[in-house]
């Protein structure tokens, strides 16, 4: 039996390897793979680079949508695993071509990739979870890819508003087959649930 991963592996060798604007593009499936989904403007790269330690690892940008390929990036070296930051979905200003460019992208990574371990979908603790959530959460279940929902920004609302949106994300995501049943609350600025959300990301890597 292998020895369980450790945090600290957040602190060693990690880097960007490649984005793929299409599937053929896709790193050789040799190690376990993690993915992030979530809307534009969720925060997920600014959660990428808290819970690595890194300001810049992921690029974060003030224009929503600017994701517009799957990003991966190293983990450990040896290698270990990959995170793959996936394009914002759900921004009503890029044009519909593009949108469904996205979605096609999406799909059929989270559909056909083997190593593919675990999705965790964003939910901003402003909005709680939108209709274009939902799709992707059906899309999940449907692929039978397990994943998490982590809400992001929690820090951005006040706690009683933050606890009634949780309780109504929790309910939602308790609907759906391939969630895990606990939210994870997080805050990129105030560090809150990165150490909670890194040792999700280790159990799923080994599971």
């Amino acid at each position: 039996m292998t020895a369980p991963l450790h945090p600290k592996l957040f602190s060693g060798p990690i880097s960007f390897l490649k984005s793929a604007p299409q599937l053929q593009f896709l790193p050789d499936p040799k190690v376990p793979e993690i993915a992030f989904a979530g809307r534009s403007n969720v925060g997920k790269s600014s959660l990428i680079n808290a819970m690595t330690n890194r300001n810049g690892l992921a690029r974060t940008s003030n224009t929503p949508g600017r994701t517009q390929e799957l990003n991966f990036f190293d983990i450990g070296d040896p290698l270990i695993f990959r995170i793959c930051d996936m394009p914002g979905y759900g921004y009503a200003k890029a044009p519909p071509k593009v949108v469904q460019k996205w979605r096609f992208l999406i799909n059929d990574y989270l559909r056909g990739r083997a190593v593919l371990k675990r999705t965790f979908v964003l939910i901003d603790s402003r909005h709680g979870i939108k209709p274009v959530d939902e799709e992707v959460m059906e899309m999940l279940d449907k692929a039978a890819v397990s994943y998490r929902v982590v809400m992001t920004k929690a820090d951005k609302v006040k706690q009683e508003e933050l606890d009634i949106t949780a309780e109504k994300v929790a309910a939602i995501a308790k609907k759906h087959p391939a969630a895990h049943p606990d939210l994870i609350l997080t805050s990129s600025e105030k560090k809150q649930g990165i150490d909670e959300l890194r040792l999700a990301v280790l159990e799923a890597v080994q599971s």
